[in-house]
């Protein structure tokens, strides 16, 4: 378990496999609660190779010590990227 928002992966292994690579995190938020951004691949054994970039906002409690995910949100396209980026900016003016 992780004790540090910097531990915290989305990284994960099977069979020797690595089936969901991490390629990069944003920490959004830090302390009791901490949210990062996640940039990752699935491996795809069918194509035998990695997916599209794929994106996941995760939610962690810190409890005795450790952080354990209590939720998390995938965005599933570029276009719902997008359109986060859009509504995000259009709301705060920028």
């Amino acid at each position: 378990m992780a004790s540090t928002p910097d531990e915290l992966t989305i990284n994960y292994n099977e069979g020797g496999v690595e089936v969901v690579k991490e390629l990069d995190k944003a920490v959004l938020s830090k302390g009791a609660w901490t949210t990062i951004l996640f940039r990752y691949q699935d491996w795809d054994a069918r194509k035998e190779e990695y997916s599209k970039d794929k994106y996941s906002i995760r939610r962690y409690q810190k409890r005795n010590g450790e952080y354990q995910q209590k939720s998390k949100f995938n965005i599933s396209s570029p276009d719902q990227a997008r359109q986060l980026i859009e509504s995000l900016t259009q709301w705060l003016g920028d």
